[in-house]
Parts: structure tokens; C-alpha cells; sequence
């Protein structure tokens, strides 16, 4: 096993100087101001070569401005806490969906505006590899935040790989997994680690989008998850991390190629792989529950154990545990040390996944780069929430971190709260009666058939009653 040497002292973290008078927006903008830049230009650009393009008359729109888009994102980062079934909800006027936030905040002519030519690179630029890299229309966006998320954070000794779905339906590069919560959507490929605070943050550390096998690896005889595996862990090789991955990923090969670039493993593999103990074939293993089977080359060991079913294991973590069966008094099988240990950090990504997924707007977008991007900005989310939490030791939830985040940004823009116009008939003038005073001549006194309550004393909280009553409203009062 390697040990855990961190960082190069060369390599310090550019976020160092975020302390607990941090707020939320300054730790995001260290990884959203170029992004922002880039929307606000990419935006305008497109919305002026369409407006020259097309036979249809637009409207005419001023350019959007850095102040617009933070508004504009704000209230996408709002529309995950007050979820609608359609878009056009949020600006209703119906009683039972009302919400004046997002009329005062901006008019849905504008915010249409703005999600129709939202955009991420010049469609006329030269020099672009339209056929060759089918990311192209996101790619410069993807990449500053890649290199941002490297930038300002250290990772941990845990590392986990994992794939996620985000939900799309559209065409494109649509998937489909049958056993995560999202079927069908666009695969993406996640490198996370565990911080170890209070809650369970994971910092999403890297990234990939799933574009088909890779045919340049696989030329070089390598499978497409090997592949994949070697460019998430490029810039951790030689500090000693621990992997944790499922056996997707996994084969005796990549372990060794791994060990070589000083990275330990603690991971589920399939028995058939090539390379795997040909004794340990599920075809000619006969184990019964509890049985621990070990074998071991070099520092690789094989592992498998069986519980409802066989559980195959490759570590150079731990040390190789002892052969035979293990039960307790109820006949149950007994979890070995290997297996604790793999289960506690192989949910890294799914956590972090789970986070990014909690508060997302109920919109359907029909552009994959609109939903890649959207996606994107829920991870950068959750990464300044994380860097905000590890660097100053401020205790502060997700959704806390969310909140806040969006009334900084709207701030930011000059939105003020405006008090809501008073919709419908002003009240009658009962509300407004005072005591009864024959003396001013404001009521009528007379006799009431009865022994009722004074109005006044019930709005005040008494109870007070009276013979007595106003002619001319009909109200019972006291007498003044």
C-alpha cells in the first residue's frame, strides 16, 4: 500500500484566503466569473446573428447585461425551491399558484428572452472540431470549469469514480441505465472525495461526458473504462490516494497500471474479467455463506466472500484477510473489515450526485447543452458550498448556502423587494367602525332584539355584550 503524502509543498490552494466573513457569492465567482463573461457574450452574439438571420420579425431586445444574468440564474436556482408544473406557473396570476417574487424580479417577456438565446460559443468560429468532438457546442464552458474545480480545492486521501445520469429524453448522446434513478439521460463520469465534516460533503473533483466508446484507446487495446479511469486519476497520479470504484471499471490491468502511478484500490470486479484467478470463476466456486476465499500476486489480492451472493473483491489496501467461513450465532454471514471499508467510501459520487439533484428546477429544456449547463451550475453549487464549509469551518447547509447565494445574486442586480399591489375591492367600511357616539352623530343608537357581541371588542380580543347596535350598520357596539 502507498502512503498518503497530499499535495506538492509547490501546490497550495488558490482559496486560501476564504474565511467565516465569506459569503456564498464570493466563493462562487471564484469559479463563475469567467463563465459568466463568457454566457453574457456567447448570449448577445447569438441573439444578433439570428436577428440578422431570420426571414421572422423578432422583437427587438437590448443586450443582456452580467447584472440580467445573475438575476436570470437566480431564479432558475429559485424555481428548485418552489417547484411549479410548468414554467409559465411561476409568472401566473392564478390565486392557488401566485408567486409575486418572480414578477417582481423580472418580466417573463425578458426571462423567455433570456432562456431562448442562452448560448456558449460562436457558431461561425474557425478552428472548431464539429465532427470529431460532439461537446463542441459547451466545450470552453466545460473546460474553465474543470480547471476550476482543480484549482481551488486539495483532495482528500478517498477518491471515488463513479457514472451518473443527468435526465434528458432528447436525441443527442442519450443513455440508458436501467438501475439508476434517471434511465435515460446523458452520462457523465465523476471523480469525488470525501471532506469528513458534519454533513457528508463530497467535492466533486472532475469530470467527463460519456460520447461513445473511445476508439483511439481502443485501438491501444484498452477498454473504454480503463480509459476513462486514467484521465479522471491524471492529476492525482504519485500522492498515494485510495480508489474506490464498481466493477464497471474494473480489471486486474487497470489495478496494476493504477499501482504504478501510486494509487491504492479497494474494488468490486467481475469474475470473468480477463486477467481474474481462473479457480475464482463463479462457474466453479461453490461456496456456502460466510466462506472467504484469498488470492493473492504481489500486492494484489483477490477477495471473494459470500453473503446472498458472491461478492468479488481486488485491494492492496488491507492486508489480505484469513480464509474460511465466518458466521454469527443467528447463521448470518459476518462482513469482513474489506467490505465495511468499500461500502463506506464508494458512495461518494451518488452523494454528491444526490446534492446536485435536490433543488433542480422542474423545467423541460430541449437543448442538451441547456440541460448540460444547468447541470454544471447545480455542481458548482454544491462546490462552493463545500469550499465555503472546508476553508473557514463554517457549518452551513446546501440548501442554507442556496438560499443565500440567491438573494446576494439578486442584490447584486439592484433587485428590491416591491410590496405587492392590493388585488380586488377595498374592504368594507365595517372594519373601520369605531364606538358608538350619538354625540358625533358617526352611528345611529338603537335597541338590538337580542344580546350579541360588540365588533369592536371581538377584533380587539375581548368579549364584550351588548343590547345595543348601530341602525344604520346593523352592528352591535358599545356604548361610548
Amino acid at each position: 500500500m502507498h502512503t498518503f503524502i497530499g499535495a506538492p509543498n509547490e501546490k497550495s490552494s488558490e482559496a486560501a484566503h476564504i474565511t467565516r466573513e465569506s459569503t456564498p457569492r464570493s466563493v462562487l465567482l471564484l469559479f463563475f466569473t469567467e463563465m459568466i463573461t463568457l454566457l453574457v457574450v456567447e448570449m448577445n452574439r447569438y441573439y444578433h446573428q439570428v436577428l440578422g438571420n431570420s426571414d421572422d420579425r423578432l422583437s427587438p431586445h437590448r443586450d443582456v447585461t452580467e447584472v440580467e444574468m445573475f438575476a436570470f440564474l437566480a431564479l432558475m436556482l429559485q424555481m428548485g425551491h418552489t417547484v411549479q408544473g410548468r414554467l409559465q406557473d411561476y409568472w401566473t396570476k392564478m390565486e392557488q399558484l401566485c408567486c409575486p417574487f418572480y414578477r417582481q424580479t423580472m418580466a417573463h417577456a425578458r426571462y423567455y428572452h433570456i432562456l431562448r438565446f442562452l448560448h456558449f460559443m460562436d457558431n461561425n468560429r474557425n478552428g472548431v472540431d464539429r465532427r470529431g468532438d460532439r461537446l463542441w457546442k459547451i466545450r470552453d464552458l466545460f473546460e474553465i470549469i474543470r480547471t476550476n474545480f482543480s484549482k481551488f480545492y486539495i483532495l482528500t486521501e478517498h477518491l471515488a469514480v463513479d457514472e451518473v445520469i443527468v435526465k434528458f429524453k432528447g436525441r443527442s448522446f442519450q443513455e440508458y441505465i436501467p438501475k439508476k434513478m434517471q434511465t435515460f439521460g446523458i452520462k457523465m463520469f465523476k471523480l469525488c472525495d470525501s471532506t469528513g465534516y458534519i454533513y457528508i460533503y463530497i467535492y466533486i473533483y472532475d469530470t467527463k461526458v460519456y460520447l461513445g466508446q473511445d476508439r483511439q484507446r481502443a485501438a491501444q487495446h484498452l477498454r473504454a473504462t480503463h480509459a476513462t479511469v486514467t484521465n479522471l486519476t491524471r492529476e492525482v497520479e504519485g500522492f498515494g490516494h485510495k480508489l474506490c470504484r464498481d466493477n464497471f471499471f474494473s480489471s486486474p490491468d487497470l489495478f496494476d497500471n493504477l499501482d504504478q502511478k501510486k494509487i491504492s484500490c479497494c474494488v468490486t470486479v467481475r469474475l470473468h474479467r480477463k486477467g481474474m484467478p481462473k479457480d475464482v470463476k463463479s462457474k466453479t466456486l461453490r461456496l456456502k455463506c460466510g466462506d472467504i476465499q484469498v488470492r493473492t500476486r504481489g500486492d494484489l489480492t483477490a477477495v471473494v466472500w459470500k453473503d446472498k451472493r458472491d461478492v468479488c473483491l481486488l485491494i492492496n489496501i488491507h492486508d489480505p484477510p484469513r480464509e474460511g467461513n465466518y458466521r454469527n450465532e443467528h447463521r448470518h454471514a459476518i462482513k469482513p473489515a474489506i467490505v465495511a471499508d468499500y461500502n463506506h467510501h464508494k458512495g461518494h459520487v451518488d452523494n454528491a450526485d444526490r446534492m446536485a439533484n435536490s433543488y433542480t428546477a422542474n423545467c423541460r429544456k430541449w437543448k442538451w447543452t441547456k440541460k448540460l449547463f444547468f447541470h454544471l451550475l447545480e455542481l458548482v453549487i454544491v462546490n462552493s458550498c463545500i469550499l465555503l464549509s472546508s476553508c473557514s469551518g463554517k457549518k452551513i447547509s446546501h440548501r442554507d448556502f442556496q438560499l443565500t447565494l440567491i438573494r446576494e445574486m439578486l442584490a447584486q442586480s439592484g433587485h428590491e423587494p416591491r410590496p405587492s399591489m392590493t388585488v380586488g375591492r377595498p374592504a368594507s367600511a365595517s372594519n373601520n367602525i369605531g364606538r358608538l357616539d350619538a354625540r358625533h352623530n358617526k352611528h345611529w343608537p338603537g335597541h338590538s332584539n337580542t344580546n350579541r357581541r360588540c365588533y369592536v371588542c371581538s377584533v380587539r380580543g375581548m368579549t364584550q355584550t351588548m343590547m345595543f347596535k348601530c341602525v344604520k350598520c346593523d352592528v352591535v357596539l358599545c356604548v361610548d
